[in-house]
C-alpha cells in the first residue's frame, strides 16, 4: 500500500490499515490534533481503513473541513444530552454551520437556565469519552431501528433517501444517529463548547410543517478562541438593524399591519431620501430617462411576460381567475411597465440605448419564515432600471451599469464586503426556463468575459439565474452571516422577443433589441439594513438624518445657538438645539447616544466670537473653532460623501 502525502512525500505499508494509524506513524501529535482527513480529495473519517495507493491530506481543526466535523461531533453531544434530560424529545437534525452548529428537537421551547443546563450534561459526556463507532444497515433494517428507538424524523430522512444509499449510523455510547459523518474519533477532543441560544424552526425549512426547537452552538479547541467568538456575538447584537434600528427610531413593525411591511420613522425616511436624491441624480448624469409606472397590472402583463407561468406563486393577485371580473396582481418587478414606454413610439438605431431609471416600490409574497426585519420585506423600495440598447453597445452598457454598481459600493464604504456571482441557469430544469441553450451558453459567456476582462473575481453559481436570463449577482452578508443579493445585473435576450419589441436599424429592418435589468444601489430598504449593521448606527455624516445639534450651556445663550442652526440650515445640514434646562453633560452623553456626528456647544465665549465648541464622534473634543470654519468643512464633507475613520474603533 502506497501512501502519497500533501507535501508530495510518500510512506508504504504491508497491510492495509485506518488512516488515524497512518497519522501516528507520521506523528503523534498530529494524530492528537487530527480531525479528519483528505483521500483522494474527498473528506472521510480517521477511521476509514485505506489500500492501495491513494492521495492522504490530515485534516485538523486549521482546516474549514476539520472544524466542520468537530462541531458536527459536538451537535451529536448536544443531541444526546437533550435526549438524557428530556427522553421525550424527537430528534430531527443537526450540522454543523459556519462558526457553530445546531440541533433541530420536537419538544418544548428552552429558556437560557435550560441550555445551560444542558451544556452541563455536555461536558459530562466529554469527559466520558465514548468512542464514536460508525455503521451501516439495509434500508429496512435502519428504519425498524429508529421506529423502534422513537425517532419518526430520522425515519422520514431514511424514507426519503433513494433505494441505494447507504444508510450509516453514528454510536456514543447510549446514543445513535442517521448520520453520513465524518466525525472524530471520540468526544475526548471536544474542549471549548457553548450553547448560543434557543429559537424556532419550521422541520425542513417548510412553514406548513411542525414548528421545531433548534438550539445553536459552537465548539472550539481552545477557550480564548471560544472568549474571542463571544464577544464577536455581542457586538453582532449591538450592531443587528433589526434591534439598532429600532433603537434609533429608524423603523418599526406592528403585528396589525403585517409581517413584512416595515414603517420606516423620519430618522429612516431622511435616510433613504438622501440615498434615494444621490441615485437619481448620479443615473441622471449617465444618461437615464425616468419612469414613474403603475403599482399593479392586470393579470395579462405578466402572462406575456412569462411571470404568470413561472413566479405567480411570489405575486399578490388581485381577484379571482375564477370569476368574470379582471384580475390584477400588484408588480414584483417594473420591467414590462417599461417595456411598454418603449413601445410608445418607433424607435431607429440612432434612439439607442434608452436608459430608463425608477424608484419603484415593488411587493413580493415572501414566505413567513424567510422575512427578516429590513432584508426581506413584501414591500420594498428599489433602484431599478432598464436599458435596451443594440446587440453591438450591449457588452459596453453592461460594463457601464457594473461601473455603476462600483461605484455606488465605494462611496457608501460597502466595496471590500461584497463578492460578485454569475448566476446561471440549470440545464437540468430546463422547465424552469424560457429561450433555448444555445442563447442561454452564449449570454453566460459573455457575462463570464466581461467579469474577467474587468478583473473581477467571481463564482458561478448554477440554477440562480431569473427565468429570462442570466445575471451578476453582487452579493453581501449580514451580521449573522446570512448571504443577500445587494445588487443584480442581468443579461436579457430573450424578453424582447415576448413583447414584440424591436427597433428600425440603418438598412430600415425591425431587429430586437437586447435588454439589461440592473439596480446602481438595490433594494432601500435592504441596503438600509446593511450600513445599519456596517456602521453600528454611526453613518457616514452626509447620510445621518442629524448631522449637528447644538447645545447652548445655559437658556441665556439660546438667541445664539438658534442663530447657528439656522446659518448651518441654510447650508443644507441636518441640525437640532436641545434647548432643555439639562446640565451640559447630560445633553453631550444624550447626543453620543443618538450617534450624532457633531456636538457644537454655545456660551459666552462662543457667542463673543461667533464660534463654537466643537466635539465630534471621530476626534472628541476639538475644541473652539470658528463658526464660517466649521460650516465650510462639514459642507464639504458632506458634498464629497467623506467616510471619516472613527479613532479608537
Amino acid at each position: 500500500m502506497k501512501i502519497i502525502l500533501k507535501d508530495g512525500s510518500s510512506k508504504e505499508y504491508a497491510e492495509p490499515m485506518p488512516i488515524i494509524d497512518i497519522a501516528r506513524d507520521i506523528s503523534e501529535g498530529l494524530a492528537r490534533v487530527a480531525c479528519v482527513a483528505e483521500l483522494d480529495g474527498k473528506v472521510v473519517d480517521l477511521r476509514t481503513v485505506v489500500d492501495g495507493e491513494h492521495e492522504l491530506n490530515i485534516l485538523t481543526f486549521d482546516s474549514d473541513e476539520g472544524k466542520a466535523a468537530y462541531r458536527h461531533t459536538a451537535a451529536h453531544v448536544l443531541a444526546q444530552a437533550v435526549k438524557r434530560m428530556y427522553p421525550d424529545a424527537k430528534c430531527a437534525i443537526g450540522p454543523s454551520i459556519e462558526d457553530g452548529f445546531y440541533y433541530d428537537f420536537d419538544m418544548e421551547s428552552l429558556d437560557r437556565e435550560a441550555l445551560d443546563k444542558i451544556e452541563k450534561e455536555m461536558k459530562k459526556i466529554v469527559k466520558e469519552g465514548a468512542e464514536l463507532e460508525r455503521f451501516t444497515l439495509p434500508r429496512n433494517e435502519a428504519i425498524e431501528l429508529m421506529k423502534k428507538r422513537d425517532e419518526p424524523y430520522k425515519v422520514q430522512l431514511i424514507e426519503d433517501l433513494p433505494e441505494d444509499a447507504e444508510l450509516s449510523f453514528y454510536q456514543q455510547g447510549e446514543y445513535i444517529d442517521l448520520c453520513a459523518g465524518p466525525h472524530l474519533m471520540s468526544t475526548k477532543p471536544l474542549k471549548a463548547m457553548k450553547l448560543i441560544s434557543s429559537s424556532g424552526a419550521y422541520w425542513r425549512g417548510n412553514e406548513k410543517n411542525k414548528m421545531l426547537t433548534r438550539v445553536y452552538g459552537t465548539a472550539f479547541t481552545k477557550k480564548a478562541d471560544l472568549d474571542a467568538h463571544l464577544a464577536h456575538l455581542e457586538d453582532i447584537k449591538k450592531r443587528d438593524h433589526n434591534k439598532l434600528g429600532r433603537e434609533m427610531e429608524i423603523f418599526t413593525t406592528v403585528d396589525v399591519i403585517g409581517q413584512g411591511l416595515p414603517l420606516l420613522m423620519p430618522n429612516g425616511v431622511k435616510i433613504i431620501q438622501k440615498l434615494q436624491r444621490w441615485i437619481e441624480d448620479e443615473e441622471d448624469k449617465r444618461g437615464y430617462m425616468r419612469t414613474k409606472t403603475p403599482l399593479m397590472a392586470k393579470s395579462d402583463l405578466y402572462k406575456i411576460s412569462g411571470h404568470w407561468d413561472h413566479y405567480k406563486e411570489g405575486m399578490f393577485v388581485l381577484g379571482d381567475e375564477d370569476s368574470d371580473k379582471e384580475v390584477f396582481a400588484l408588480r414584483p418587478m417594473t420591467c414590462p411597465f417599461q417595456y411598454y414606454v418603449f413601445k410608445s413610439g418607433q424607435k431607429s438605431y440612432r434612439d439607442l440605448p434608452c436608459r430608463y431609471g425608477e424608484t419603484s416600490t415593488l411587493f413580493r409574497n415572501e414566505d413567513s419564515g424567510e422575512m427578516h426585519g429590513l432584508t426581506r420585506v413584501r414591500q420594498f423600495t428599489i433602484s431599478e432600471g432598464h436599458l435596451i440598447v443594440r446587440p453591438d453597445q450591449m457588452v459596453q452598457e453592461f460594463k457601464d451599469c457594473l461601473a455603476l454598481a462600483k461605484y455606488c459600493l465605494e462611496t457608501l464604504g460597502l466595496e471590500e464586503d461584497v463578492t460578485y456571482h454569475l448566476s446561471k441557469w440549470d440545464p437540468e430544469n430546463p422547465d424552469k426556463y424560457i429561450g433555448e441553450a444555445k442563447v442561454w451558453d452564449e449570454t453566460e459567456a459573455h457575462i463570464r468575459n466581461v467579469l474577467t476582462e474587468l478583473g473581477i473575481p467571481f463564482t458561478e453559481d448554477v440554477g440562480e439565474a431569473a427565468f429570462y436570463g442570466p445575471k451578476v449577482d453582487i452579493n453581501a452578508k449580514n451580521v449573522y452571516g446570512k448571504e443577500d443579493t445587494m445588487i443584480t445585473i442581468q443579461w436579457d435576450a430573450l424578453l424582447a422577443e415576448q413583447f414584440d419589441m424591436y427597433y428600425i436599424d440603418e438598412n430600415g429592418d425591425k431587429v430586437r433589441p437586447y435588454i439589461i435589468h440592473r439596480t446602481s444601489i438595490g433594494c432601500y430598504e435592504r441596503t438600509l439594513a446593511w450600513l445599519i449593521e456596517k456602521y453600528a448606527g454611526k453613518f457616514p455624516t452626509w447620510l445621518c438624518p442629524e448631522q449637528v445639534r447644538v447645545l447652548p450651556i445655559s437658556e441665556k445663550y439660546a438667541d445664539y445657538a438658534e442663530k447657528v442652526r439656522a446659518q448651518l440650515a441654510e447650508n443644507g445640514i441636518d441640525v437640532t438645539v436641545d434647548n432643555r434646562s439639562e446640565k451640559i453633560g447630560f445633553k453631550i452623553r444624550e447626543a453620543r447616544l443618538k450617534k450624532i456626528p457633531y456636538m457644537l456647544i454655545v456660551g459666552q465665549k462662543e457667542e463673543e466670537q461667533n464660534a463654537v465648541s466643537l466635539r465630534s464622534r471621530y476626534k472628541g473634543d476639538e475644541g473652539q473653532v470658528p463658526l464660517a470654519d466649521f460650516i465650510r468643512d462639514i459642507v464639504e464633507e458632506i458634498r464629497t460623501k467623506e467616510i471619516r475613520i472613527i479613532e479608537g474603533e
